[in-house]
């Protein structure tokens, strides 16, 4: 699913906050890696749209995660992930993790990066 922004601010908040976040979840993944027993393999994804995608792997469980999907739900505010390939969802931007002076807040950014992983870990199945 592509998210649709509001305006162009929205979309250079966005392009400020997607890289930074992507780095951000994928260090709080090896974190957590660290401490399981799951494995992760990360793979290039053509399909429905090019992306990256992680699966983790424990004896005879696999999942896979859309990176992208997770990278929205860290920068975007209340952002459901949909299954649709046609679907657009009008995001709106967490700037909570914009500071004062327009740049990235790196605390806040980390911190919601470990909160969504710290979930997504606890979710897995036992």
């Amino acid at each position: 699913m592509k998210p649709k922004f509001k305006d162009t601010v929205a979309w250079q908040q966005a392009q400020m906050l997607m890289q930074p976040a992507f780095i951000r979840l994928l260090d709080q993944i090896r974190q957590q890696l660290e401490q399981t027993t799951w494995k992760a393999t990360y793979q290039d994804v053509t399909s429905p749209i090019p992306g990256y995608q992680m699966c983790l792997q424990r004896q005879d469980i696999s999942l896979c995660f859309d990176l992208w999907e997770l990278c929205y739900q860290v920068c975007f505010c209340q952002y459901n992930p949909t299954h649709h390939e046609q679907e657009s969802q009008e995001i709106e931007i967490d700037t909570s993790l914009i500071d004062e002076a327009g740049e990235v807040d790196w605390q806040m950014l980390d911190a919601k990066a470990q909160d969504l992983v710290a979930k997504l870990f606890a979710d897995l199945p036992a």
